[in-house]
């Protein structure tokens, strides 16, 4: 009877099966197999989604589809330009001298006490549907003295029976400048705010003290506290007061930190019920963007969809000369957004993600050292191409050189390769020749990585391509592209520089350099050893010097590291972010800054100065064509490498082009979720003919049982 009952059940087992639309494994519910939906892969869920606190990438890939600061970078357009996205146009920057006298654009940097700039929004855009906005009929609102009583059954902002919206104003974003410097918020960028925005320090100073005044349940408006250098001139105009010339801020005007916070929300969230909710702002934000937050469960996703408010921003109508033959531009002036609804899955491991990508339940993946043999090949042309297999899926393969440089340091201030004599210099150019960054980004980086020609990474103003663009001092151009110098030209310059066959004349032996490194372990140990043989070349030894993190950063602070890696990943798309890492006054003994070599050249310092508050003009580019040659001689860094993102898409993706600076791009992409389904129920048949075998040999194995019964029961029934 046992083996009846299993029979029935594999064998409705087996009808269902048959019966099913879509693929067994599917992952998704049903429902969702052809709506318009965008999943994503998440390693790890983001921290922050305050726009105030957020500030690394993971947090701004959900928060920049949400929120919207002023401008925003064009997707298309190369290199790396702004836009005004709910601004009405750019900013109207005006300059004054200390009597407050307007000053003409063309006045030099020195003589300017404050910029003003001015920013006009657009009329007519909402924010998201959110409690926080709801009134009844008499005006007051619904939902900002809430009781513990009052949540049941609210998992979300979205669970409240009211939601309402109000019209954008200059105001918000007035309000959330002030929540920059909070004594509660603890922005990441409130000390650098009040360096640079006139009167935030005194107003941070005056908010603190009246703050430790008041109940810390209580909600500590900021509306009555005004700041001099930011205040709204009307509903849809706002002014904010630079100290002196900083043509750099436009581009803050592009990240979150500067997005609009209504006080409502500020209130609202500020409730203690909420809080011991965890329903708050840094958990769900509430914006003006194409998307709102719908769902937010840290142990499995998180949910955007379409914003019902959405001001009704259009995809652009023009980019670089090679767009409109890739097809990203059919969908110009068309309304965005084009998906309507995105899903981050929580995926810690990689491997996992990667087998749901390559079985379609993806859109999109990055590509890691397992998968890397799986994924590319290169070419003749040493040219990074898919495999025959990612092909034949219609995957496609995006690259694009983020906007970073890694290199390894020498400290300035060192006896043996500092200084900016012109033995020490031939010694650093020596070694630098000598460390052949192909060879690193081939055999460390699966050749995802393009060698560095000095400090401006590609998509940068100033970065120049070719001949012109080339370390003359480390290459030479030949047969249309850059070649390292010999190692015969770099001994040439070692015994130039006093150290012949790279003997040290002082003690007779190996002329002795100290790597000092954080970390030091196994995952290390490659790395160094391949640095070894790099300075093995010259006949210098190489001595690694690893310690702990804190150590290490210890000896930057005071000056005791000799040669060191380091990194950079640009804030902005401007050469000053990347020329001010070799500015003397951002020294790191000095003055505790970003210039981690201790670099001080007074030439460099001076046309540095003048470059960081010009526009991006020939007047400037001559300038940053000055600075790098200065900086190619003087070799303060080996110049590494430009890091290169590979990224792979799905063929029912379109409109993707890599944008390294923006992250609120999932607006501009379009999907076929038909073919997407299609595609999924191909790849992803099941394997059926096991079971069939099974059915098979319970049949066999169950008819001689059956032929038994029945003639146990015929007995029984002569009987």
């Amino acid at each position: 009877m046992r083996i009846i009952l299993r029979f029935a059940y594999l064998w409705l087992l087996w009808l269902g099966l048959s019966g099913c639309k879509g693929p067994l494994n599917n992952p998704y519910p049903a429902v969702e197999r052809d709506r318009n939906i965008f999943y994503a892969a998440l390693a790890e869920f983001p921290k922050h989604l305050d726009p105030a606190l957020a500030y690394s990438a993971d947090e701004y890939s959900l928060i920049n589809q949400t929120y919207e600061p002023p401008l925003q970078y064009h997707y298309l357009q190369r290199p790396y330009v702004l836009t005004p996205l709910t601004a009405a146009s750019l900013p109207r920057v005006s300059y004054f001298n200390a009597q407050g006298q307007k000053l003409p654009e063309s006045t030099p940097a020195d003589q300017i006490a404050y910029s003003e700039y001015l920013i006009t929004i657009r009329p007519g855009i909402y924010f998201q549907p959110h409690p926080a906005f709801a009134k009844d009929a008499s005006g007051h609102f619904l939902y900002h003295r809430l009781t513990a009583r009052d949540l049941k059954n609210i998992h979300s902002p979205m669970d409240f029976p009211v939601l309402a919206s109000r019209e954008l104003t200059a105001e918000d974003y007035v309000y959330q400048i002030k929540r920059l410097v909070h004594p509660k918020v603890h922005s990441p960028i409130a000390g650098l705010m009040q360096e640079h925005i006139v009167g935030l320090a005194e107003f941070a100073q005056e908010i603190e003290h009246r703050y430790q005044k008041i109940d810390p349940q209580e909600f500590f408006d900021l509306r009555p506290y005004p700041i001099r250098g930011v205040y709204a001139l009307d509903r849809y105009r706002y002014v904010i007061r630079i100290r002196g010339k900083y043509p750099q801020f436009k581009y803050w005007l592009a990240m979150p930190f500067f997005a609009p916070i209504p006080w409502e929300v500020d209130r609202f969230y500020q409730q203690l019920p909420l809080i011991e909710r965890n329903l708050t702002l840094d958990w769900y934000p509430v914006g003006t963007g194409p998307y709102l937050l719908a769902e937010n469960n840290p142990n499995r996703r998180i949910v955007l969809v379409k914003n019902p408010n959405f001001h009704g921003e259009t995809y652009p109508s023009e980019g670089e000369s090679a767009d409109t033959s890739l097809g990203l531009l059919r969908d110009a002036g068309q309304p965005l957004p084009f998906i309507d609804e995105i899903q981050f899955i929580l995926e810690r491991e990689f491997i996992p993600a990667w087998n749901k990508f390559l079985q379609g339940y993806y859109e999109a993946s990055g590509i890691s050292s397992d998968s890397f043999d799986q994924a590319i090949r290169f070419g003749a042309q040493n040219q990074a191409e898919l495999t025959e297999e990612l092909k034949a899926k219609g995957i496609r393969l995006e690259t694009a050189v983020a906007p970073s440089i890694f290199y390894l340091g020498f400290n300035m201030l060192d006896p043996v390769v500092g200084g900016l004599e012109e033995t020490k210099r031939k010694l650093r150019q020596a070694i630098a020749i000598a460390i052949d960054q192909e060879e690193y980004i081939s055999i460390f980086l699966n050749g995802r990585g393009v060698a560095a020609q000095g400090v401006l990474p590609p998509g940068i103003f100033g970065y120049l391509e070719g001949p012109q663009g080339i370390n003359r001092y480390v290459y030479t151009w030949k047969n249309g592209e850059p070649q390292r110098k010999s190692i015969e030209e770099a001994r040439k310059l070692l015994a130039e520089a006093g150290y012949p066959g790279g003997r040290d004349p002082s003690t007779g032996g190996p002329l002795l350099l100290y790597l000092d490194t954080p970390g030091g372990g196994p995952e290390d140990k490659a790395r160094l050893s391949w640095y070894r043989k790099q300075f093995e070349k010259l006949g210098i030894e190489l001595v690694i010097r690893a310690t702990d993190y804190n150590r290490f950063q210890q000896k930057m602070r005071v000056g005791l590291a000799q040669i060191f890696t380091w990194g950079w990943n640009a804030d902005y798309p401007d050469p000053e972010n990347f020329f001010f890492l070799l500015y003397s006054k951002n020294g790191k003994v000095k003055y505790g800054g970003e210039n981690a070599a201790n670099y001080e050249n007074p030439e460099f310092d001076r046309l540095f100065e003048q470059m960081r508050n010009l526009d991006d003009t020939p007047a400037r580019l001559e300038l940053i064509q000055k600075l790098t040659e200065i900086l190619h001689r003087d070799a303060p860094w080996v110049f590494g490498f430009h890091p290169k993102n590979f990224t792979l898409y799905h063929g029912w993706l379109a409109n993707v082009k890599p944008n390294q600076m923006a992250t609120g791009t999932l607006k501009y992409l379009r999907l076929d979720s038909k073919q997407r389904a299609q595609l999924r129920a191909a790849w992803n048949r099941p394997i059926l003919w096991p079971l069939y075998l099974l059915l098979l040999g319970l049949v066999i194995g169950w008819f001689p049982a059956w032929l038994k019964y029945r003639k146990r029961m015929h007995e029984t029934a002569l009987a």
